[in-house]
Order: C-alpha cells, then structure tokens, then sequence
C-alpha cells in the first residue's frame, strides 16, 4: 500500500454440506466480513459491528494468526497494520464465520507481503486450516464448490449456475463446532455408508443439473450428521416438516448449525422468509443473496479528518 491508501477486503460468509454433502459442500451466501487496513505502528484490530465485539483486538485475532502463519510459510515479516473489522456473519450459528476470517487473514498475508499467491494456493493453505475446504472454498470462490481435501492435496470444483432462492433460520442459542462434531458416531456400518454415499451421489447430482427438487429430498435422507444433530439442534427436523407445506424444495443444517438453511424457486424467497418468520418467532429468519464472487480486493484512498 502506498502512502494514503487502504486496502478493503470483504469475505462471504457460507453455507456447508446441505445435507449429505458432509465437509465437501459449500454455498457462498451475501453475509459479509469486512476489513479495512493502513499501515500502523502495531498490529491493531478495532470492531465495528457488534457480531465482532469480542474478538482480540491484538495479535491472537484469528486473522492475524492466519496472516502471520502465511508470511512465516514464506519466511516474510507481516507488515504492521490497523485493521477495522465489519461483519454480518454472526459467530457460531454455521454461516462461516471462522472460514471467513481464515480466508480474509490468508489475503491480508498475500496483499501486504505481496505473495502473489493463486487461488489454488489460497485454497490449500485455508483447506489445511480448516480441516476440510467447503466453507472456505465458498467464501474464497464464491457461487458452489464441491471439494475434497486430503493431507497431500485438496480439489475443488467451483458452479456459479446456481437457480435458486435461498432462506436462513437462526436460532438464538450457539453450537459450537466441537460440540456438533462431539455427537456423531465414530464408525458407520458398511451398508449405511455405501446408503450415505448414494444419497450424497444424487445431491451432487442434483446441484449440477439444477434439480432442486431432486436436492431437497436428498437433503432429507442425509444419514451422516443431521439425524444426530438433531439432538442439538430441534430445528432441523421443526424446519424440515415445512417445506412441504410451504411449497419449498427442502431444508438441511447450514454447516453444524444451529442455522437451517432453506432452498425455494427462485423469487421466492422473500415470501418463504415471511412464512418461516411467522412459524419461527424465537429465530432470526432471513432471505440471503448467493453470493458470485467470493473473496474480493480494493485498494480505497483514506479519508483523512479535517
């Protein structure tokens, strides 16, 4: 950055694994992390919205300690920086909020230590972070991605033909990751999992030819993480039987919850918001854009005080 700039980095927040597509799926919705950074003394973040007001405000910020490991990656000093912090993406509900700052703290490192990292790059290194690449995948690309991340490798396919309207139902309460994770079963049987992996099959299947209504009912019949998340989470099931009802596709867990995702014909959303929010007067229920774009950069002149 030259004297007087900034640079803005804004991140989608994401949806994961509708469904059966455990670890491997992800949408990128229009909830944002926001930062605005100039160069300063010390490393400094300062929060500008209250889903943010608890972060630490110094170096053990999740997207410093992101921003800090790539430049070690690469033996480069992270400059020091102001960092102001917007976000809609609210923590712990299953909107990607830790994916987010992952791929935000990942750009900060690339832009300031002019790394010249390719998005396949990035995706590896917020991949090997995260433990699995579909919140981060989204939030990076933008659109659906379908990936699989392995200790030696991690691939992605990215769909931005995407004919859908999508609603979100979020619950008060926080589920944290390492609980949601906590209830699953450690083995499956085998005839579960060839069961498990038809249905994730036919949801793949269905996202690629645009077959929502093929989506929705294998959302339904996903057998690895929603029937015993639903211990936690009672709006999985409270949600679910709705759908009919309301005339849409299906629902699924966004991520490991509490939000549960919904999907309707396009321009339908905001009357499936309504419906919904009527139903569900305890949760915060909204229509979301999908976004397109994923990760995006600017450099913006500062506004000096007069």
């Amino acid at each position: 950055m030259k004297e007087g700039e900034m640079l803005k980095i804004t991140v989608p927040g994401s949806t994961a694994n509708l469904g059966p597509g455990f670890d491997s799926i992800g949408l990128a919705l229009g909830k944002y992390l926001t930062l605005e950074v100039k160069t300063a003394e010390q490393i400094r973040f300062i929060p500008m919205t209250e889903d943010v007001k608890d972060i630490p405000t110094n170096e053990d910020n999740l997207i410093a300690k992101v921003a800090l490991k790539v430049a070690s990656m690469h033996t480069k000093p992270l400059p020091t920086c102001e960092v102001k912090v917007w976000s809609e993406i609210p923590m712990a509900r299953g909107i990607g909020s830790s994916a987010a700052a992952i791929i935000a703290g990942i750009e900060l490192a690339n832009q300031l230590c002019q790394l010249q990292l390719t998005n396949d790059d990035k995706l590896r290194i917020a991949s090997l972070e995260e433990g699995h690449p579909d919140n981060v995948g989204a939030s990076l690309y933008g659109g659906l991605v379908i990936g699989l991340h392995e200790q030696e490798q991690t691939e992605i396919i990215c769909v931005k033909n995407i004919d859908v309207d999508a609603v979100v139902v979020v619950p008060k309460y926080e589920v944290f990751t390492s609980d949601a994770r906590n209830v699953l079963p450690q083995v499956l049987e085998y005839k579960t999992a060839v069961e498990a992996s038809a249905i994730g099959n036919m949801l793949v299947a269905g996202l690629m030819t645009n077959n929502w209504s093929l989506v929705g009912k294998m959302m339904n019949k996903d057998l690895l993480h929603q029937p015993y998340r639903s211990s936690l989470i009672p709006e999985i099931s409270l949600v679910q039987e709705k759908m009919d009802e309301l005339g849409a596709y299906g629902s699924a867990l966004s991520g490991a919850g509490p939000t549960v995702i919904c999907f309707i014909e396009k321009g339908k959303g905001n009357t499936l918001a309504k419906m919904l929010a009527a139903d569900f007067t305890n949760c915060d229920v909204e229509h979301l854009s999908i976004d397109l774009e994923g990760c995006k950069v600017e450099l913006i002149q500062e506004v000096k005080n007069v």
